[in-house]
C-alpha cells in the first residue's frame, strides 16, 4: 500500500465492509469541522478545492492501474464534499467553545451538512447523478460528490435560516 491508496481511501476508512462512504465521511467531519473552527470556512473551501484537484488526478493513476471505475473503497470524494458543505453551511467563525452552544448553530449546522450531504451522495438527484453516469475517470468520482457538497452547503444553511426566521431558535 502506497500514499496514495492511503490518501483516496481516507487513511482506509474506505476498507470498512459496510457503508464505506458513510464511513468516508465521518472520517471526513472531525477534521474538516476542526479546520473550520479554528481557520474558518474559506480555509476549509480552498482546502477542499484543492483536495479535489489532486484526488482527481490520483484517481485517474488508480483507475489506469486497476481498470476498475469508481471503486467504492475510494472515498477521498466523500471528504471534498463534505467540507464543501461544511465551508458553505455556517459561513462564519467559531471559536472552539461555540461549538457546543446550539444557538449559534454551528453543531446543528454540521448534522444538517453531514445529512444532506449522505442523501443527495446516496439518492444522486438531478445533475449529481448525471455526472456520476457520465463523467468518467478522476472527475467523474469526484464530481458527483462536489456538486453533492454544494447542494448540502446550501440546503443546511436554508435549513438553519428556517429555523432562526421561524423563533425556533
Amino acid at each position: 500500500m502506497d500514499f496514495r491508496w492511503f490518501f483516496i481511501t481516507v487513511g482506509y476508512s474506505g476498507l470498512f465492509p459496510k457503508a464505506p462512504g458513510t464511513m468516508g465521511t465521518l472520517a471526513a467531519l472531525p477534521f474538516g469541522v476542526a479546520i473550520l473552527v479554528y481557520l474558518g470556512p474559506q480555509t476549509l473551501f480552498l482546502a477542499s478545492v484543492l483536495i479535489t484537484l489532486v484526488a482527481i488526478k490520483s484517481i485517474d493513476r488508480y483507475e489506469a492501474q486497476s481498470g476498475e471505475h469508481d471503486d467504492k473503497r475510494i472515498v477521498i470524494d466523500e471528504l471534498a464534499g463534505m467540507w464543501l458543505a461544511l465551508s458553505i453551511a455556517p459561513g462564519a467563525m467559531f471559536v472552539f467553545g461555540d461549538l457546543v452552544d446550539w444557538k449559534n448553530g454551528l453543531a446543528l449546522q454540521i448534522v444538517l451538512s453531514f445529512l444532506f450531504f449522505r442523501f443527495y451522495d446516496i439518492k444522486k438527484p438531478s445533475i449529481i447523478g448525471r455526472i456520476d453516469r457520465e463523467a468518467k475517470g478522476g472527475l467523474g468520482v469526484m464530481g458527483d460528490d462536489v456538486i453533492a457538497g454544494f447542494a448540502a452547503g446550501i440546503s443546511a444553511a436554508l435549513v438553519w435560516q428556517l429555523i432562526v426566521q421561524s423563533g425556533l431558535i
